[in-house]
């Protein structure tokens, strides 16, 4: 091989060698600019009470459950909203476990107390 033929081969496998981009170039591509599409999600509307007393007091199919069983019976004496609607009450987990516990040990010291006095009584 001649010194050209050397000098092209090694500009052959110059070129083909993947260059790595600089900074510069990089950040002269404006990606501020490009904004991602947002992720479309279907919300379903969530019934109110009303809603729900107005379709089964207003719709045949809900009489009926899967066709066989019959609901009119329970629809009839289902409570109004205004009945089983309570205020919310905030739970504080030590006051809760106080009252639980305390409830327990009283019910334990009673049923203690009922033991003793029907031994007694065997006893006497």
């Amino acid at each position: 091989m001649c010194l050209s033929q050397k000098r092209n081969l090694q500009n052959k496998k110059l070129k083909n060698i993947p260059v790595i981009p600089d900074l510069e170039e990089v950040q002269e591509e404006d990606f501020a600019m490009q904004v991602a599409a947002p992720p479309s999600v279907q919300v379903n509307r969530v019934l109110t009470y009303r809603d729900l007393d107005n379709d089964l007091m207003k719709y045949a199919a809900f009489q009926t459950l899967d066709g066989e069983i019959d609901l009119k019976l329970l629809s009839k004496v289902l409570a109004p909203e205004q009945e089983v609607r309570e205020d919310d009450v905030i739970w504080d987990w030590n006051h809760l476990y106080t009252e639980v516990a305390s409830d327990l040990l009283s019910e334990w010291d009673s049923g203690q107390s009922e033991k003793e006095e029907n031994l007694m009584n065997k006893n006497a």
